[in-house]
C-alpha cells in the first residue's frame, strides 16, 4: 500500500514538468513577438527571456527533485 502511494505521489509531483514546458513556450513565444515588433531592443529582451527560461526550468527541476525524494527517500 505504501509503494502504491509513493508511485502516485511521484507521478503527481512530475506534473510541474508539464507546466514548465508551457511556461518556456510562452517565454520564447513572447521573445519572438517582441523581437519582431521592435528589433532595436533585441539584446535586452533576450536577457529577460533567458531569465524567464531559467526560472521556469527551475520549477521543473524542483518538481523532479520532489518526485525523486518521494520515490526513493521515504
Amino acid at each position: 500500500m505504501i509503494t502504491f502511494a509513493k508511485l502516485i505521489g511521484g507521478g503527481l509531483a512530475t506534473i510541474s514538468i508539464a507546466g514548465s514546458g508551457v511556461g518556456i513556450g510562452v517565454v520564447f513565444g513572447a521573445l519572438i513577438l517582441g523581437m519582431s515588433r521592435n528589433p532595436s531592443v533585441k539584446q535586452q529582451i533576450f536577457v529577460y527571456a533567458i531569465l524567464g527560461f531559467a526560472l521556469s526550468e527551475a520549477v521543473a527541476l524542483f518538481g523532479l527533485m520532489m518526485a525523486f525524494l518521494i520515490l526513493f527517500a521515504f
